[in-house]
Formats: C-alpha cells, structure tokens, sequence
C-alpha cells in the first residue's frame, strides 16, 4: 500500500506544469472528445510506466541492496533538482492530430513520457519498493489525478498555478524521498 501511495503522491506532484499536463491542455483545446482524450492518457501512461516500473525491477536486480539504496536516494536528489527546470511542449504534435483524439493523445503522451521526469520517477519507485503492480497502478493514477481535470477544463491553464512555488515543492518532497531511502 505505501508503494501505491508514495508512486500516487510523487507522480501527481511532479506532473503539475510538466510538458504532459501542458499536451493535455493542448489536446483538451484541439478536440472535443475527452473521453477519447483521457483514455489515450490512461493507456499510453499505463504502457509507458509498466515499460519504466519493469525496468526498474530489471536494474536493481543486478546490484547489491546497499548499492541499490544508494543508487535510489541519488536518483531522487537528481530528480528533485530536474524538476526545478521547467518544461515546454513541443510544436511538432500537429502532424498527429489526424489521427483523431484518441490515437494522437496515445501516441503524443506515450513520445513525451520517454525520459520524462514522471518516467524517470517511475523507474525509480519500481526499484525502491519492488511492487511492480503497485508502482504502476500509482503513477498512473498520479497521471490522472494531474491531467483529467485539465482536460475536463479545457479552458484552464496551468499558466494561473503558482508554479514556481509547486516546483519547489515538488523538489523538496523528490530530496525528501531520497533522505527516507537512505535512513530508511
């Protein structure tokens, strides 16, 4: 259950101004499809983050637990510095809005989430808790929690958030994950 909690918590942070709540704002504006637009989130955030929590399980079982702790509480101080730089959408989307709201949302969310923050977390998490399901089933209803009310909104922006503020914190709670896996 901590595994489920801590992945829920971390990645609903983190995804808070990140270039996939951006896309979700811009797929939101582009089509009026929600249901389709939230669907594609959930199945690309799913496939993405079992690839990543697998990955993580995968890697940590080639080193010593003492390393491994090490590896992970460094992981999280990186990360807690990365998500001070804040993130842009790229223009190129475009080229996939044919596709329709769904496949264009899978497609696009799947492509920014590779080697995203929320990824990169999702790897670490896997590796410092080895539940795989649990992880999974977090970020990606950290995911959800982050984006569908974006896309349900539509007309929000995520420009109106302290972000400056949410970043930082976000920052602090990534160090604060990595002083836990140490004394932990």
């Amino acid at each position: 259950m901590e595994a489920l909690l801590a992945s829920t918590f971390t990645v609903a942070i983190a995804e808070i101004g990140d270039k996939t709540q951006l896309l979700a704002l811009i797929l939101a504006a582009r089509f009026k499809n929600k249901t389709a637009i939230i669907l594609g989130i959930f199945l690309s955030t799913l496939v993405n983050h079992f690839a990543a929590a697998w990955l993580g399980q995968w890697a940590i079982s080639w080193i010593s637990p003492e390393m491994g702790r090490y590896l992970v509480a460094a992981s999280f101080f990186a990360i807690a510095l990365w998500v001070l730089i804040p993130d842009k959408v790229d223009a190129e989307e475009s080229r996939f809005y044919a596709m329709g709201p769904f496949l264009a949302t899978f497609i696009l969310f799947f492509i920014a989430e590779m080697g995203d923050k929320t990824q990169i977390a999702t790897v670490v998490l896997s590796a410092k808790y080895d539940a795989l399901a649990m992880v999974v089933m977090g970020t990606t209803l950290g995911m959800l929690i982050a984006n569908v009310p974006v896309v349900i909104a539509g007309h929000f922006s995520a420009e109106k958030l302290p972000m400056n503020w949410i970043h930082r914190g976000c920052a602090v709670l990534f160090a604060l994950l990595g002083v836990a896996t140490l004394v932990f």
